[in-house]
């Protein structure tokens, strides 16, 4: 990325794929830092054929994958960990996503990397964490917020939980991932020293089910899908509306219930702020209410209202969302595979300049000349399948 980020300077080795560890490495270069990927010399980054595809590439793939360079090396290959060895010693953070004692296997294991070069930050993103029970178990998100709480807050009671529509674990870890790892570099920069940083997608999830979960301490959990925040309360929910769409209705506190009730011209009953066997009959009616006018007039009517009213945008319509793009949330760019649409994160500059990401080993032999190896060198791992 062009121009000067607060993350200027800090350089990530990342060997993570897939969904949790890019998109932390992206949070992190749009945040200014150098970001080089590692891809093995089989698929890669196995998201880079995970449909729908952009010509030969996963369009997944190009929105996570901007501003970094990749190398191919094959670290079952002596002359290939050597060389990542060699790396480490000019990188910040080592960005990693293998079971606990992969890396070690490989001769690589934390405590290696970190008598090779005492001040890198190394993350490691796992399921359920470097030790536990379940440490070398295999996961995937829905497994994650299963055994985090998080799905058995959801509704609807009575039948199986609901699954989320998005991958919470994984972005989650992501995020938990960025935390740690600029946690880790300031911590360096006050004692000179690298570390450690292990984060569990298990362990990261359960704080998105905190007002639930934190009801266990109070020994009050209520059924699930009867939490006031999970389905219990009428006032807080999604409603259909007479031309199929629909909205989402969050008027927790009183003056916005107020502000509701009054422009709906519906009488302002508190009790509807109190979880109970009334809240069937409130959600009934505002069923009935919010199915008389299309989505259109109930967004003009939040517009008169302050009332905590939105539309349930579909993903297709939000490119069109007179809001988001005044945040100048999406963008697109100039790519091999020709324009590309981009989302923008949270934190990143508005209107920066961004490569685009990069072919599968585009830049070894760049990556690797910058650690120090000859092309006599870099040449010999291409010929012995430890690099390409």
């Amino acid at each position: 990325m062009s121009g000067a980020g607060p993350l200027e300077g800090v350089r990530v080795l990342d060997l993570t794929r897939l969904l949790p560890g890019p998109f932390a490495s992206l949070v992190l270069a749009d945040l200014g830092a150098s970001v080089d990927k590692v891809e093995d010399l089989g698929g890669g980054d196995y998201l880079r054929l995970t449909p729908p595809l952009v010509g030969d590439t996963s369009a997944l793939f190009l929105a996570l994958n901007r501003d970094k360079r990749s190398a191919c090396l094959d670290l079952k290959k002596e002359s290939a960990r050597s060389a990542l060895l060699r790396m480490v010693e000019r990188y910040d953070v080592l960005f990693e996503q293998f079971r606990p004692g992969v890396m070690a296997r490989l001769g690589l294991g934390h405590d290696v990397l970190l008598a090779r070069n005492p001040r890198l930050v190394v993350c490691a993103l796992t399921g359920y964490g470097q030790d536990g029970p379940l440490a070398a178990r295999a996961g995937h998100d829905i497994n994650y917020l299963a055994r985090a709480g998080v799905l058995g807050v959801q509704g609807p009671p009575g039948a199986p939980p609901q699954v989320p529509g998005f991958q919470l674990a994984d972005f989650s870890g992501g995020l938990w991932s960025v935390i740690g790892i600029l946690s880790a570099l300031q911590e360096r920069a006050r004692t000179g020293q690298g570390r450690v940083v292990d984060v569990s997608l298990l362990e990261s999830c359960m704080g998105f089910a905190f007002a639930s979960i934190g009801r266990l301490f109070g020994g009050d959990v209520p059924p699930r899908g009867e939490d006031p925040l999970a389905g219990g309360l009428a006032l807080y929910g999604t409603y259909a509306t007479s031309d199929g769409k629909y909205v989402s209705l969050g008027a927790l506190e009183p003056k916005f219930w107020q502000a509701f009730c009054a422009g709906a011209g519906i009488e302002a009953d508190f009790a509807a702020m109190i979880p109970g066997p009334h809240q069937q009959g409130l959600k009934d009616r505002l069923r009935a209410l919010f199915a008389s006018r299309p989505r259109a007039e109930w967004e003009e009517f939040a517009r008169e209202h302050d009332c905590c009213l939105e539309p349930v945008l579909e993903p297709d319509e939000l490119r069109t969302d007179a809001h988001l793009k005044a945040r100048e949330l999406f963008f697109e760019m100039d790519s091999p595979w020709g324009r590309i649409g981009q989302l923008r994160t949270p934190l990143g500059a508005r209107g920066a300049t961004h490569t685009p990401p990069p072919r599968q080993g585009q830049h070894t032999d760049a990556i690797l000349r910058e650690a120090g190896l000859d092309d006599a060198t870099i040449a010999s791992m291409r010929s012995e399948g430890a690099a390409r």
